[in-house]
């Protein structure tokens, strides 16, 4: 047996969100009429953009149904009504945040803050899972001595949902896209994608941030770079000839100019919903957990069989695994369990490792024909669950076919209640 030891304690949840795609930079005419153009343009496109924001491009609705499922709002009577307040409430209460990053208040925040406030059993959960995510996130800040504020660009790339995928290929609780995660030392590969794993993708984070950081030597500027790179934002300086947000404003992506407000509002929102009416959430699924490390090649479904955990426990617990295996080798991987099966974990470990080895570890040609056969449907797996990206020109019908599925099937997977599917968008194939 291998050596195995404590590391760390958090707690994992799902709530449904990925990150938003990014538009190409346009050309700009003169700062003052374009700024506000955009601004007008901006209003009118709110309500959609915010849509798209917080419950940004859903990839699938029956992993929406699921996270839903680990909050219980059943006791939540707020009744979404929005308290119309003075300009001056909302910038007073932003000024009075302790914050190090610059909370200005302009007219299209009080927007989002409110579409926020709107969805309050949704704001009720993002607080309640930030009681878990928050602690995690505010001791990595602090030891790349950071900003705790920065935790709510999680809020607002992810809605702290480790699972989160967008249709342009960002993933986990930071959204990193898979050369960005790389380059921060995450491992991406068939069996792992650590862009899921909150501690090591928070440290990516809190690396990148530090950069971009001492790259603008503004956090605003910072904050615009996370989401549409440093390029794209030094491209907005040299246009504009200054150097801050609200000057650069209209030469920077659409998704861009709506990001620092969205920050914003959901930093408000957040620290505010109480005074705004929003109840508190109870949690059905709050577990502590342990984590232990392992050189063991492992099988997730080996650690449910013989601790009797239910393997979709296991995977809201290390959702990093995308095929529910840890590699083992030379390279160490954490595990991580309900604290009450750590010990047994230790005690059982033969027997775990030994259960169902050839099965699941040693002879994995029915993965492989599984994984072929995906490959030429275009699907992919996500811990063991396959998906499929809708691509121009797929009907409902021919989906279906391609996986030897009704459409009925599909549509109950996926809660449609049409035959109308979009290209982009992301199917799940299978309960």
């Amino acid at each position: 047996m291998k050596h195995i030891f404590y590391t760390f304690l958090f707690i994992i949840g799902l709530l449904p969100l990925a990150a938003a795609a990014q538009d190409q930079l346009t050309d700009s005419l003169t700062t003052d009429s374009l700024y506000r153009q955009n601004f007008a343009t901006d209003s009118i496109i709110l309500d959609s953009l915010m849509t798209d924001s917080i419950t940004a491009d859903i990839d699938s609705l029956a992993l929406i149904e699921e996270a839903l499922a680990w909050l219980d709002t059943t006791g939540c009577t707020a009744d979404d009504i929005i308290i119309d307040l003075p300009d001056s409430v909302y910038k007073a209460r932003l000024q009075d945040l302790p914050f190090i990053i610059e909370m200005p208040y302009h007219p299209i925040i009080r927007g989002f803050i409110q579409r926020y406030l709107k969805s309050s059993k949704r704001l009720a959960g993002l607080n309640r899972k930030a009681e878990y995510y928050f602690p995690l996130f505010d001791d990595m800040l602090c030891r790349y001595g950071l900003p705790y504020e920065l935790c709510y660009l999680a809020v607002i790339e992810s809605a702290l949902n480790p699972m989160a995928h967008s249709h342009m290929g960002a993933a986990g609780l930071w959204q990193f896209m898979p050369a960005t995660g790389k380059l921060y030392g995450l491992e991406i590969n068939s069996l792992v994608d650590e862009r899921h794993d909150p501690l090591k993708s928070t440290e990516a984070a809190c690396r990148f941030l530090k950069s971009l950081y001492a790259t603008f030597g503004d956090w605003n500027l910072a904050i615009a770079a996370y989401n549409c790179g440093p390029g794209n934002v030094n491209k907005a300086i040299h246009r504009s000839g200054k150097r801050d947000f609200w000057s650069i404003y209209p030469y920077l992506p659409r998704e861009t100019r709506s990001y620092l407000p969205l920050f914003i509002a959901a930093a408000y929102a957040m620290n505010y919903a109480e005074a705004h009416g929003v109840c508190p959430t109870d949690l059905n699924y709050a577990i502590p957990t342990d984590t232990l490390i392992t050189h063991e090649r492992l099988h997730l479904q080996q650690v449910s069989d013989v601790l009797d955990i239910p393997i979709e426990e296991l995977r809201r617990l290390n959702p990093q695994y995308t095929r529910d295996i840890l590699p083992g080798g030379t390279k160490a991987y954490t595990l991580c369990l309900p604290t009450d099966q750590t010990l047994h974990f230790i005690d059982r470990q033969d027997t775990i490792l030994a259960h169902r080895a050839d099965e699941l570890i040693n002879n994995r040609r029915a993965e492989i024909e599984m994984l072929h056969k995906q490959g030429l449907n275009g699907g992919y797996s996500v811990n063991g669950v396959t998906y499929y990206k809708i691509k121009n020109g797929d009907t409902l019908g021919g989906i279906a076919k391609k996986f030897h599925v009704s459409v009925k099937q599909l549509k109950a997977w996926n809660g449609l209640k049409t035959d109308n599917i979009r290209a982009g968008k992301t199917l799940r194939i299978g309960k």
